[in-house]
């Protein structure tokens, strides 16, 4: 098909001249100091023609004659770039194939290159210095990497220039840090990433990290939460993690007031979560403050119904540690949780021990024994219910079945 419309062009062309150039009637004088030449229209149309071809071409050479030795230099230093692109792309392989050794020796060769002006760039010599440095890192040769770190942090200050690698190799120092176990040195350079860095997914699992280095439950939990709004983990993971850092972050707490401090600190979608009040319950029993433990798992309470079984035994459990002091008001509530749920053992167990602290002995006897031989309970719920079955027993001055639930009990102790 080419062929053809060349053809047809060349048809077009010869026409054209054929009928421009046909008729070679017209003539063309040329006088110049008293002489006289007189040329066809057709000859002197093709003179001018080739006239100009010939002054194009010696233009054109004469240009080239005079660049060369700038097109020289530009080749040179087109060559030398394209050496330390190599050495940049060879360090980068060896460092992905974990030849770190080969990975370092490639990026010191890209500096050196970089220093003789091969790669003018400034991301270039970034990248060289970062790979220089994860390489020494992986090597646990960490004198002559902090000594990179240091060149890099050099350049990193310094303006100008292209800055999209300047955001990995801060990622990438936080990250070694974390490795090294350096949690306040992690939390220093996180500290000073821009404020767009900061909210990148990899940099909050970078804080994730440091916060639980070096123990600050709390703040790993506020991370975890942002992370789990970006998605960063799968539903299930999230609320495990989430439900394990507030944990962690309850048994930090060493008294009352700072308890209810953290508990106010705490996000409403903790607050809402059955098993972490559960907790936040029983460390508030634990601290002797049993009333504000019933006060936070009185809306769960008061829900039982709807709440999944494996939450349901977790917040009977920790009422049955906060029964201490716990009003008449409470025992609607009891006696309407047995009737729904007395095949539940936690369920029992709580209830129980609540009819006790009222000192209602009989109904307290009656599902706490119960509770006590529910063998799918810890063995420390059983444990505290036979010893309430033996305190009860005493109140009656029935000694034998006080020692027979002391048997119990310790029996569990082995």
């Amino acid at each position: 098909m080419r062929n053809v419309i060349w053809l047809v062009l060349l048809a077009t062309a010869a026409v054209v001249a054929a009928v421009t150039f046909g008729r070679n009637d017209g003539l063309v004088s040329i006088f110049w100091n008293g002489w006289r030449a007189d040329l066809s229209l057709n000859l002197a149309v093709l003179t001018l023609l080739v006239a100009g071809g010939v002054a194009l071409f010696a233009a054109q050479a004469m240009m080239t004659l005079l660049t060369l030795p700038q097109r020289a230099a530009e080749w040179r230093a087109l060559r030398r770039e394209r050496i330390a692109q190599a050495a940049l792309r060879e360090a980068l392989a060896e460092y992905f194939s974990a030849r770190y050794s080969r990975a370092h020796k490639a990026a010191r060769k890209a500096l050196e290159l970089h220093a003789d002006g091969a790669g003018t760039d400034r991301e270039y010599a970034v990248l060289a210095h970062l790979l220089a440095a994860g390489s020494l890192h992986r090597l646990a040769d960490r004198p002559r990497r902090d000594e990179q770190l240091e060149r890099l942090n050099a350049l990193l200050r310094e303006t100008g220039g292209v800055r999209r690698a300047d955001d990995g190799a801060r990622l990438a120092a936080v990250e070694w840090a974390l490795e090294d176990r350096d949690g306040a040195r992690a939390n220093g350079l996180l500290a000073e990433l821009p404020p767009g860095v900061a909210r990148r997914t990899q940099a909050l699992r970078l804080k994730l990290r440091a916060a639980r280095l070096v123990r600050a439950p709390l703040e790993a939990l506020h991370t975890a939460r942002l992370l789990a709004n970006h998605q960063a983990f799968s539903p299930a993971v999230a609320k495990g993690m989430l439900r394990s850092l507030a944990a962690e972050a309850l048994r930090e707490v060493h008294d009352a007031d700072q308890l209810k401090r953290l508990w106010q600190r705490l996000d409403n979608s903790d607050r809402r979560d059955p098993q972490v009040v559960a907790r936040a319950a029983e460390q508030a029993a634990r601290l002797g403050v049993a009333d504000e433990g019933r006060a936070w798992l009185l809306p769960f309470w008061e829900r039982l119904a709807t709440l999944e079984p494996e939450d349901r035994e977790r917040v009977a459990l920790a009422l049955m540690r906060c029964a201490a002091g716990i009003s008449t008001d409470w025992l609607p509530r009891l006696d309407s949780a047995v009737l729904t749920f007395g095949h539940e053992p936690a369920v029992l167990a709580a209830v129980g021990a609540a009819f006790a602290e009222r000192q209602l002995w009989g109904k307290a006897r009656l599902v706490l024994e119960q509770a006590a031989r529910a063998t799918d309970l810890p063995a420390d719920v059983r444990r505290l219910a036979w010893r309430r079955l033996a305190a009860l027993a005493r109140e009656e001055a029935d000694d034998k079945r006080a020692s027979a639930c002391d048997r119990a009990a310790a029996e569990l102790d082995a």
